[in-house]
């Protein structure tokens, strides 16, 4: 049954991130320039603008960790949250596995990790939880062996929503947590 866990947990992780919705901010892409798209293109691959960009600037790339297998994984640089949550999906982990596996193998990238919340709270309130986002990707990235001194938790709160909205769908898409590499070794510019 263990067995049959691990092999469907990942099958419906790729499916679910091969379906998923177009962010609303511009892209960060791997060697650190922006991209701005618009949040319902999607292209033929079934990515979004986003993550086809920076799976095509992996593409090209032979830098150690970047194979055919997390190439989709790297592209996707957000991970959500649930209300009031620190809790990591189980969508997410094959994304912040793809990122451990490449940042272990380039000790030259660092990364930022940058905690939101949605507006509901306090000030206060919402920058102590996107900094506790920030850590619990973090602590499971350090926990499959990243380099802590790669990794930098930082929380932003409510201050930089993605989706102005005050209504469900948009809360569900600022409380997040982004992957912002820093330093990408030149193998992948």
């Amino acid at each position: 049954m263990k067995a049959i866990k691990l092999l469907i947990i990942p099958a419906l992780a790729s499916t679910m991130i091969m379906t998923g919705c177009a962010s609303r901010k511009p892209a960060t892409q791997v060697d650190g320039t922006t991209t701005p798209t618009a949040a319902t293109n999607v292209n033929t691959t079934g990515l979004s603008d986003d993550a086809a960009l920076a799976a095509k600037n992996l593409a090209g790339a032979s830098s150690k960790g970047v194979t055919n297998e997390n190439r989709a994984f790297l592209a996707q640089r957000v991970v959500h949250f649930d209300y009031d949550s620190t809790d990591l999906s189980p969508n997410d982990y094959q994304t912040l596995q793809a990122h451990a596996q490449f940042l272990k193998a380039n000790m030259g990238s660092k990364v930022a990790l940058t905690g939101h919340t949605d507006e509901r709270g306090t000030r206060e309130y919402n920058m102590a939880l996107g900094e506790r986002r920030a850590k619990a990707v973090l602590n499971y990235l350090v926990s499959y062996g990243v380099n802590p001194t790669q990794l930098e938790a930082v929380s932003y709160g409510k201050e930089m929503p993605v989706n102005p909205g005050h209504d469900e769908a948009a809360w569900k898409e600022n409380r997040r947590v982004e992957i912002n590499y820093e330093a990408v070794p030149p193998l992948l510019k």
